[in-house]
């Protein structure tokens, strides 16, 4: 499985931790950076891998920033990018098996090597819950929010 990680200077070191850990367990990684401590902006590398999940070039995308709150947002804006702010493995599951997260976002700063190990295993490792109708519904609601019409649709219906 290919595999997209990029982060911020606050997240370098927990993105290199992560990388290190995809590709000793056999995953294929492309890295969209940054490549140092040096500050830069966390745009600037959570849309280009944001873009490549949506567009197929990888599977999966792994974002890394101080508190992950940023990489979050902006990978959120990415139309057909459904990105989850974990910081702990049963997050990492739910956002999988309920939400069918293609990209998970994580606070590089707050959790420990080990721990941020364990949230990928969980993460790559989960199925989306497809045959159980409730998640599947909802995740198609919550795609269907990205058109303007949609939302309005729904907003008309509450």
């Amino acid at each position: 499985m290919k595999i997209a990680v990029a982060c911020d200077h606050r997240g370098y070191e927990a993105k290199e931790i992560i990388k290190s850990h995809l590709i000793r367990n056999n995953f294929e990684v492309t890295d969209f950076g940054t490549d140092g401590s040096k500050s830069c902006d966390y745009p600037d590398f959570a849309i280009p891998a944001a873009l490549a999940v949506r567009n197929g070039e990888v599977a999966l995308g792994i974002l890394v920033c101080g508190n992950g709150i940023g990489m979050s947002i902006t990978a959120n804006k990415v139309k057909g990018i459904r990105a989850a702010l974990c910081n702990d493995e049963l997050m990492a599951q739910m956002s999988r098996e309920h939400n069918n997260a293609n990209m998970i976002c994580l606070p590089g700063m707050l959790v420990n090597e080990s721990l941020l190990t364990k949230i990928i295993d969980v993460w790559v490792s989960t199925d989306f819950l497809k045959n159980d109708g409730r998640h599947d519904r909802r995740v198609k609601k919550m795609m269907g929010a990205e058109d303007t019409r949609e939302i309005d649709t729904m907003a008309r219906g509450c």
